[in-house]
């Protein structure tokens, strides 16, 4: 893959994150609830520590002309999805509120996420830059197991309150 190839994934990919940070912050703004603030916080601050480190990837690759080695260091795999889904985040979001709406376009841009850095992960022959995209794809699979459980949740609580459950 040729540098400016290279460079412009890790633009693209760096924007793809602020987007997230974005739509994390604007959702923890528009929410009442301590936990429910927490939850979207939590995220805001994982997309800023894959900005981060996307942002020194491209001053490395700018500068060297490769990937720096191992600038990131907990373990995405480490992350259980469900541990922040307690019962204080789930009753406290209205099925058509603003923070629903907000997961449902998190879920689209986790989702992005996880297939951009799966593919450049793929298709690189350089470790240290198949060990960052791997290590982000996983860690976004995370955030999107969390979205999802937390869609699906909102869902059957709008199911429930409103009969809609066949017989």
């Amino acid at each position: 893959m040729g540098k400016s190839n290279t460079l412009t994934i890790l633009k693209h990919a760096i924007l793809m994150e602020r987007k997230g940070r974005s739509l994390y912050l604007k959702a923890m703004e528009h929410t009442r609830d301590e936990a429910v603030k927490s939850f979207f916080k939590d995220l805001a601050d994982d997309e800023q520590e894959h900005i981060n480190i996307l942002e020194k990837q491209f001053k490395a690759f700018m500068t060297d002309g490769k990937f720096m080695a191992g600038d990131f260091e907990n373990n995405a795999r480490a992350v259980d999805a469900p541990q922040i889904l307690d019962e204080a985040v789930k009753g406290k979001i209205s099925a058509a509120g603003f923070e629903a709406v907000a997961i449902t376009a998190a879920i689209g841009f986790e989702e992005k996420a996880v297939k951009t850095y799966a593919e450049q992960a793929e298709k690189t022959d350089d470790p240290e830059e198949k060990r960052i995209y791997t290590w982000l794809s996983t860690w976004e699979k995370t955030h999107l197991k969390k979205l999802m459980a937390l869609e699906e949740s909102l869902m059957e609580r709008v199911w429930e309150d409103n009969n809609f459950w066949p017989m």
